[in-house]
């Protein structure tokens, strides 16, 4: 399993608008592009999970995820935002980049935690954060997932 194979182009957003942790949630959930009983309902599950604790992991990162029946199949999807916002992270810095994770409450392949420990890998790695911030297109995203090669 690679975490290449879980992103897709139109799930990438390099230039998110939202300057406030909730609408930052809610622009990511849109790029899941489901409808809107279940994006409200997603982004309140969302909500629920961050008043367990900031899913801000400190350098500039975030993993917002839950599990929902509004999906059938893991998703996830990233964005980022240069001058960042304030998400509570562990590290109380802002946060630019934002991988979200959504999957159904049973899944057989059971990845969600598995593409969660990925990812916060992914993202420590010392490099990371200073490529995330030079992607131009979603295209490189993938590359560099694939270069990773996590």
């Amino acid at each position: 399993m690679r975490l290449r194979e879980f992103f897709s182009e139109d799930a990438i957003s390099l230039q998110l608008q939202s300057t406030t942790k909730d609408a930052v949630l809610k622009e990511l959930v849109g790029l899941l592009k489901l409808d809107e009983k279940a994006d409200a309902m997603l982004f309140k599950m969302l909500k629920r999970r961050e008043t367990l604790g900031s899913t801000g992991i400190g350098q500039s990162i975030a993993i917002p995820h839950c599990r929902s029946l509004v999906v059938n199949r893991l998703r996830v999807a990233f964005g980022r935002k240069l001058e960042g916002i304030d998400f509570k992270a562990i590290d109380d810095r802002p946060v630019h980049y934002f991988f979200l994770i959504v999957a159904p409450p049973l899944e057989v392949s059971n990845q969600y935690l598995p593409v969660l420990g990925k990812i916060a890998q992914f993202a420590k790695e010392a490099d990371v954060p200073d490529r995330l911030a030079k992607l131009n297109a979603p295209q490189e995203f993938l590359q560099l997932l694939e270069e990773k090669n996590i």
